[in-house]
């Protein structure tokens, strides 16, 4: 009978052991970040449903160095795309839904320098 429950207490303790060892500790913060730092740089914008204003848009293009941003439209993907002047040049600027800001048109298949006027094609 002591046996029986020296066995059933050591089991039990095996047991606890083992569940406890197969369920992952859980992580400090979220693994993939809805919204990109600064110090990431994409190629082009990520199409998604962007929920950034007008404003909000052109005020995180700014603090990326860019100035006179215009043009700023949503397009069928959620990226806002527009116009704005960095190191002296006036270029194609996107923000998409996670923040990241893109320099030129990527995403669209444009092969205009970047540095054109719109509604001309550079060439």
């Amino acid at each position: 009978m002591r046996n029986s429950l020296v066995i059933g207490v050591v089991l039990a303790f095996a047991a606890a052991t083992a569940a406890t060892a197969q369920t992952p500790p859980a992580a400090d913060g979220p693994q993939n970040k809805a919204v990109k730092s600064t110090d990431q740089q994409v190629s082009q914008p990520v199409k998604g449903a962007n929920s950034f204003t007008e404003g909000e848009a052109k005020s995180r293009i700014e603090k990326r160095g860019f100035t006179n941003v215009t043009g700023l439209k949503k397009d069928d993907h959620g990226v806002w795309r527009g116009r704005a002047s960095k190191d002296g040049a006036t270029v194609d600027v996107s923000l998409d839904y996670q923040g990241n800001v893109v320099q030129g048109n990527a995403g669209q298949g444009s092969t205009a320098p970047m540095n054109t006027p719109p509604g001309t094609s550079g060439r």
